[in-house]
């Protein structure tokens, strides 16, 4: 379900209505029965497979609970295992093994088969009882605002509240949307046309618009995925479920280091706690702490796609971070703030560069060409390209960005109002702009 459809638009809003008028101990069945809803209106040939892995995960935990062995909990934890990561196999990266059969990727796979898979393991763990109740257990899987792209939310978090009958809903929630909104469609989608037009032919672009391009694209991955996440943190206030979140202002990071504990915040700790931590972490010696490094940054470039322009994406960031920790050690951190913020954005930027390319070829070509072109005509035409009310556009959704409020304030200001009015309408008037013209994007996260 993308979040800028028509149903999601006009459907949202009665859902929280509904949510309110019914008594508290049957919100979950609407609750379930909105997100089965949703999730089939995008991908209704998915619910099988969404079922079948909220059966199976279901079952493993409680067999793990039930299981009085060691070896049992062990056999019912690979089974899970197994299941998640074969259907994610088997759907995502069939094409790896020159089967020369192309599966319709369901939405949201990547997102709900991580999520289920650390249930499990945290229930093997003694970290939390198995869920019982396979109607909240079916909710916390499926769970309309974050299910497609995120955040991954820990079972934890997530089932306590969705149990609680007494949670109370946050209309700050729309404040959260609208930011959202304002970033998908004023920012995002706006940056894509030039974005696509440079990365579609890259032996044809100037240096100026290759590098005009790459910068763009890392504003336009923040504000789509992070627009997604604002979304889906204010639908779920409204319903009274608090998400984590997923995005801290990763491009003010000043290392690696610190843009990655920014950046997908949840699928980052997902990593860490259930991959990196159990391969030994930073606790070994320092070849096996770059081998475990390597190793979740290959296997997260990975995550996003079975291309290889994605793995070395990961491989790339790995080796930066093993080259950071070694000519920046930990006691240097806070020196020279602005110079090493400069200096993980193009980093940042470097990386970027083969995580859109459609292949490496495309983005070694893209880098031979950034010599190229450096005259003023080179220098106007990528400018005259972009255009001037794309530009326009960016320009009023970064300012309103700026002067609303991150978060609902308990006494509004006047700017934040007039910032909030202000962005009310431009938003509105891009997304029936959009609807007219038929040019609405899905979420870049949809197609991981």
């Amino acid at each position: 379900m993308n979040f800028t459809a028509p149903a999601f638009v006009l459907g949202l809003p009665l859902v929280v209505l509904l949510h309110r008028l019914l008594p508290p101990r049957a919100r979950w069945v609407l609750l379930l029965a909105a997100s089965l809803g949703f999730y089939a209106l995008g991908s209704p040939k998915a619910l099988p497979l969404l079922a079948c892995i909220t059966l199976g995960t279901y079952a493993a935990a409680l067999a793990i609970g039930h299981s009085k062995s060691r070896v049992g909990r062990k056999l019912w934890l690979c089974c899970a295992a197994i299941l998640c990561l074969g259907c994610l196999g088997v759907f995502k990266y069939a094409g790896l093994f020159g089967t020369g059969t192309s599966l319709l990727l369901p939405a949201g796979i990547s997102f709900y088969t991580f999520q289920t898979l650390g249930y499990v393991i945290d229930v093997y763990r003694g970290r939390l009882a198995p869920e019982r109740h396979l109607g909240y257990y079916a909710l916390f899987v499926s769970f309309f605002p974050q299910l497609v792209a995120g955040p991954i939310e820990r079972s934890t978090d997530l089932l306590p509240q969705l149990r609680d009958p007494a949670r109370r809903t946050d209309s700050g929630g729309w404040l959260y949307i609208l930011r959202g909104f304002c970033k998908k469609l004023l920012l995002a989608d706006t940056a894509a046309v030039f974005i696509d037009t440079v990365y579609a032919a890259p032996g044809a672009a100037s240096g100026p618009a290759a590098i005009l391009a790459t910068v763009l694209f890392a504003g336009q991955i923040y504000w789509d995925f992070s627009g997604y996440s604002d979304i889906a943190v204010g639908a779920a206030a409204l319903l009274g479920v608090r998400l984590s979140r997923n995005f801290d202002h990763p491009y003010q990071a000043v290392s690696l280091r610190d843009f990655w504990h920014r950046w997908h915040i949840s699928l980052t700790r997902w990593f860490t706690d259930y991959l990196y931590i159990p391969l030994g972490g930073s606790r070994c010696g320092a070849v096996r702490c770059a081998l475990n490094t390597l190793t979740v940054f290959l296997l997260s470039g990975l995550w996003h796609g079975a291309s290889l322009h994605f793995v070395v994406w990961g491989g790339v960031h790995g080796l930066l971070l093993l080259a950071e920790k070694r000519l920046f050690p930990a006691d240097s951190q806070g020196r020279a703030v602005p110079a090493r913020r400069l200096l993980t954005l193009v980093a940042v930027c470097f990386a970027w560069v083969f995580f859109r390319a459609a292949s490496v070829s495309d983005a070694l070509t893209l880098f031979s060409r950034l010599p190229c072109g450096w005259d003023a005509a080179s220098v106007r035409t990528a400018v005259l390209t972009l255009g001037l009310q794309p530009g326009a556009q960016l320009a009023l959704g970064a300012l309103c960005l700026r002067l609303m409020p991150e978060k609902p304030l308990d006494v509004p200001t006047p700017r934040g109002v007039l910032a909030f009015c202000l962005l009310t309408l431009a938003v509105a008037a891009a997304w029936f702009a959009a609807l007219h013209a038929g040019t609405a994007n899905a979420f870049i996260y949809f197609q991981f």
